[in-house]
């Protein structure tokens, strides 16, 4: 048998089936232009209705989140490299504010700031992205600090009571184990139910790394989230980790666990505050700190504690 002849549409009849489609949905994109790259800072045009913390992204693939708004020209902090960006590049808003993956598939892994792994083991398996700008629990959301939390010390815990949901400032010089006092608390949890969250914020590789192997050697590296923004990194992800950090620490809250944050260290943090301020060329202060570095950790420890039932009970 001979095989059937296929037809095929004529040229009117597909022009009269584009013409009878539905058209396209109708897409508005606000794009800009990179004015000026600094050192871990940049400035934006022609993105007149960008917000605040609002992540943009460039052409060349990096990411900024927006820091100054002024009428002519925005002040955005690079979360990449500013050597990968050129002048003149078109960029976008996304409409976002910066989120990180949240939940218990952390556990056990080392990121960075943005919540994407450092240790190798293959891509998260966290389906859940939380803002790291969150409001804090109101008081009436919030219970008394009852239950203690062991640091493993025998001096700290006989002199100075520490509680779960209370937050404790570890003050020293330089080189005198105030890691190690962070650490030592982060190992003796291994009898307890705590998850623990070891933020470092501009630390050397080799600190950190050794931390790590510290965890690791004491049995606690399932129970524990790394996250780091080392001193090798983009400015901005040094000033974006302890939110980041803060963020994971609360979904683990609102699921009914106890959770002991470590940020080494926030000195860090406001001197990456502080340059990134000068840079944009904001009014300096004391010690050229710009006027709000109080208020950029005050809205950050505020967000720990203990938590009622209404918001999961964990602290």
């Amino acid at each position: 048998m001979q095989p059937e002849a296929k037809t095929f549409p004529t040229t009117d009849e597909l022009l009269k089936t584009l013409l009878d489609s539905p058209p396209p949905p109708t897409q508005v994109r606000e794009i800009g232009r990179l004015a000026e790259v600094g050192d871990g800072v940049a400035v934006v045009t022609g993105l007149v209705r960008a917000m605040s913390d609002e992540v943009l992204q460039f052409a060349s693939g990096g990411r900024g989140i927006v820091f100054d708004l002024e009428p002519d020209r925005l002040g955005v902090v690079l979360l990449c490299p500013s050597e990968n960006l050129t002048p003149g590049e078109n960029v976008h808003r996304t409409g976002q504010v910066i989120s990180v993956p949240v939940g218990p598939a952390l556990l056990g892994r080392v990121v960075n700031a943005l919540g994407d792994p450092l240790d190798g083991y293959g891509p998260i398996a966290a389906d859940t992205l939380r803002s790291i700008e969150i409001e804090a629990p109101g008081i009436l959301h919030r219970l008394a600090v009852v239950r203690p939390l062991a640091t493993g010390v025998k001096a700290i815990d006989a002199a100075v009571a520490i509680g779960l949901g209370q937050r404790e400032l570890i003050v020293g010089d330089r080189q005198t184990g105030k890691t190690s006092i962070a650490v030592d608390t982060i190992l003796n949890q291994k009898n307890s139910s705590v998850i623990c969250i070891y933020c470092a914020i501009g630390q050397r590789g080799d600190a950190v790394a050794k931390v790590i192997g510290a965890i690791r050697d004491g049995g606690m590296m399932d129970r524990t989230v790394i996250l780091c923004a080392g001193d090798e990194d983009a400015p901005g992800l040094a000033y974006i980790a302890p939110y980041g950090a803060m963020a994971m620490a609360e979904d683990l809250a609102a699921r009914g666990d106890d959770v002991l944050i470590v940020f080494d260290d926030l000195t860090h943090h406001a001197q990456s505050y502080r340059e990134l301020s000068l840079l944009l060329r904001r009014p300096p202060g004391r010690e050229a700190f710009p006027g709000d570095i109080f208020y950029v950790h005050a809205r950050l420890l505020e967000r720990a504690g203990q938590f009622g039932a209404a918001v999961g009970g964990g602290s």
